[in-house]
């Protein structure tokens, strides 16, 4: 049997190249007009031409079908010459609709696309009647990280709006330091776009939105309404305060209506997992929790496990990155351990997302317990599910059931799924899921599972954040195809 030639492969992936180019300006005209495209639940817009190929990639992977370039395009085509309203479309689950039903005759594409997206043709309603105003009390690791998703998130404007930044003064290059770190990040990379400084104004100029940096030194020292701020959602990303008294400081600032904080909440805050328990947010609620990273990255995997094969009993293992808390090197600590230099040790403590599980998963109660290994790894770490259930399985079916959770069900969003067994904590960096499951590392006897659960701690969990933000706000979007299930916001 002859080799393959580079005749064989190398025009292929210039003639897929070429229509991942060619499906930019697509994207990004559907995306200012909100209507925002999505490959199986993988962001399309802000995408480079690879990223694009890469996505259409992984899915032939994992869904095991033949989705490429060739097939995606004119449906994206067909898209741009329709008059379509605000809309979340899975371009990925669209285009295998038009295969299946093009594989039993002839179907014209512009028809096809025609009719899948009839309820949003001419129908231009906005996801929210008017901006969102957010405000981000603190600017650390998280708080930029969530600035950089708000603004790549601006959209035509009508959304999440990021206003302002509230910090205590640094000196004099203050402002010249903060847009510093938002432009450069040693984990995640670059900022997408450009930062413009506005000294006058003591603002950044971030893709063409103006934040207000603000200086106080407690929640209630602020009048947004002095910088046009009104009914503000503030994520407080300092974790200074976790209980209501505390995080309702927040609210006696002027121009702030509601509060999310990037911690576990403490005393009758409630705790919110988005996609997990998104529809316990009221309109009489005015302080939330995101939880932590670790308990929203295991409670989705637990809940679709649990809901399954039922849960007897279990036990969590963090392996997580190291954080702020810890020292570089050893130093006085409150907490056991945790005063050894964190980029030289493995070091045991505690976690309370075992407990955190019980709040968001009453039917776990009593059944799970947990602690956590900091390890010298800046970002990405993985939790480790040793779980009995209540009856017999087997590796097959095991990653037939999480591979396909993660493609179809309708935490798509918050669950995603590798089959590459190379896969380490550092190819994770920047990936948008709650979690990813390793479908190469899981152990299964009898009714006893080990899943090996990836997360990045820090991007991952920020992405949580912003949609318990977007949920709060009241934006939703009609779905198209119509039976793709509703994506956890």
């Amino acid at each position: 049997m002859p080799l393959p030639s580079l005749n064989d492969y190398f025009p292929d992936w210039k003639e897929r190249e070429a229509l991942a180019e060619a499906m930019i300006p697509l994207i990004g005209k559907l995306y200012r007009r909100n209507v925002v495209t999505y490959c199986y639940g993988r962001a399309m817009y802000n995408q480079s031409v690879t990223q694009l190929m890469k996505t259409h990639r992984y899915v032939r992977q994992i869904a095991m079908n033949e989705l490429s370039e060739f097939e995606s395009y004119p449906i994206l085509e067909a898209m741009g010459r329709l008059d379509l309203g605000p809309s979340h479309i899975d371009v990925g689950k669209l285009t295998i609709k038009f295969m299946e039903e093009s594989a039993h005759g002839m179907v014209d594409v512009d028809a096809f696309v025609e009719r899948e997206c009839t309820a949003v043709i001419g129908r231009h309603v906005p996801p929210l009647a008017e901006p969102q105003d957010i405000v981000l009390y603190g600017f650390g690791r998280i708080g930029r990280l969530l600035a950089r998703l708000l603004i790549e998130k601006t959209g035509s404007g009508g959304q999440l709006r990021l206003r302002a930044v509230v910090v205590r003064e640094g000196g004099e290059d203050d402002l010249l330091k903060r847009a510093s770190l938002l432009r450069r990040d040693s984990v995640h990379g670059g900022f997408g776009g450009t930062i413009r400084i506005d000294e006058e104004n003591n603002c950044l100029i971030a893709n063409g939105n103006v934040i207000q940096i603000i200086y106080a030194s407690g929640p209630a020292d602020v009048d947004y309404t002095e910088y046009g701020i009104h009914n503000a959602i503030v994520i407080d990303n300092t974790g200074a305060w976790r209980d209501q008294e505390g995080l309702g400081e927040h609210l006696k600032a002027k121009g702030a209506a509601k509060v999310v904080l990037t911690a576990p909440g403490k005393t009758g805050v409630k705790n919110i997992v988005a996609g997990i328990n998104s529809n316990a947010i009221t309109a009489d609620d005015s302080i939330l929790a995101a939880a932590s990273c670790t308990t929203n990255a295991i409670v989705p995997v637990l809940k679709v496990m649990n809901e399954k094969f039922e849960v007897v009993h279990g036990h969590m293992e963090t392996v997580h990155s190291y954080t702020n808390d810890q020292n570089l090197i050893d130093n006085y600590h409150k907490k056991n351990r945790r005063g050894r230099g964190a980029p030289l040790n493995m070091v045991i403590t505690e976690t309370g997302a075992s407990s955190a599980v019980a709040k968001l998963l009453p039917e776990l109660d009593g059944k799970l317990t947990g602690n956590s290994i900091r390890v010298p790894t800046p970002n990405v770490s993985l939790a480790i599910l040793n779980l009995t259930l209540g009856r017999d399985t087997s590796e097959s079916e095991i990653r037939d059931f999480l591979r396909n959770t993660s493609l179809h069900s309708n935490l798509q969003r918050q669950i995603d799924y590798s089959v590459s067994p190379e896969l380490v904590s550092s190819d994770l960096v920047g990936n948008r899921h709650a979690c990813i499951l390793d479908g190469e590392a899981l152990i299964v006897k009898d009714n006893r599972v080990v899943l090996y659960v990836w997360y990045d701690n820090e991007f991952g969990y920020a992405c949580q954040v912003v949609r318990v933000a977007q949920r709060w706000a009241g934006i939703s979007y009609p779905l198209i195809p119509e039976d793709v299930v509703k994506m956890g916001f």
